[in-house]
């Protein structure tokens, strides 16, 4: 039931693509840092059982007492699970290996797809005050990425700057019209953006050419360059934002910022 003296929740965005190595944990962690950095405050959800997002911030294994797995399958109230990160206004909900037997303990459960939906919704979040809430999606079209869709608002959608990268596209965007139709219906495309580009690369160029012919609006301005401090941040298990903060990866993720908020302020003030 609708309680009118609750706080507005924060936005929540699942970052998704099921095409591997696309950048897409790349942009959750810094794309969550350059928010962070504004001074928004944002928890990042590792919905992705390979756990790559909370060894980038810096939350090893051993550290990770509960998880993603505890918040859909065991009811764990997230006060018990949010961790705090290495940066200011960055919390993470990380995940393990664990998580890769959740889609066949979920094909039992009658609420599997809105779990997640129903865990970010729960009044333990209210005292978070997040603003955001970004979910890093496993690189497939399986019942976690539903769950982060069906708990969404929207998606955002990292888009390699190579050779058949709109080909993968429309079986995402097809997904996202189908959890549309039947669980979420306001569930909306935030945008896309193009990753690992690189602008003396004629490939590069046309993609980007393609995206926005088809794509229009949809894809953002900012592009993030193809950028070998990019590569090496995760090893150093801090965002680049961080490792190396006049860095090109570095800039190119503040601009996506600022042209993100730009647009929900547009939109908010519609």
């Amino acid at each position: 039931m609708f309680d009118p003296t609750r706080p507005v929740g924060p936005k929540i965005i699942a970052i998704a693509n099921q095409k591997g190595g696309v950048g897409k944990t790349t942009t959750a962690i810094n794309f969550a840092s350059a928010l962070a950095e504004i001074g928004q405050k944002v928890l990042i959800v590792d919905l992705d059982p390979q756990g790559n997002a909370s060894t980038g911030l810096g939350v090893m294994p051993e550290d990770r007492r509960a998880t993603t797995y505890d918040l859909l399958l065991d009811d764990f109230p997230l006060s018990d699970i949010i961790c705090t990160t290495g940066q200011d206004n960055l919390f993470l909900v990380p995940s393990t290996t664990d998580l890769s037997s959740a889609d066949i303990e979920l094909i039992a459960n009658e609420k599997r797809i809105y779990l997640l939906h129903d865990a970010l919704r729960q009044t333990d979040m209210d005292q978070f005050a997040f603003d955001f809430i970004l979910i890093d999606c496993p690189p497939s079209l399986n019942l976690l990425t539903v769950n982060a869709m069906v708990a969404a608002h929207s998606v955002l959608v990292p888009l390699q700057s190579e050779f058949f990268a709109l080909e993968g596209l429309s079986q995402l965007m097809l997904t996202i019209r189908e959890v549309r139709q039947s669980a979420n219906p306001n569930l909306r495309i935030e945008g896309v953006v193009l990753t690992m580009y690189d602008a003396r690369n004629n490939l590069s160029q046309q993609v980007e050419t393609d995206a926005r012919d088809n794509l229009g609006d949809l894809v953002f301005k900012t592009v993030i360059p193809r950028n070998v401090r990019v590569s090496e941040a995760p090893s150093y298990a801090m965002p680049v934002l961080e490792y190396d903060t006049n860095s090109k990866g570095a800039i190119a993720y503040r601009a996506l910022a600022r042209e993100f908020l730009g647009k929900n302020e547009t939109m908010t003030a519609a």
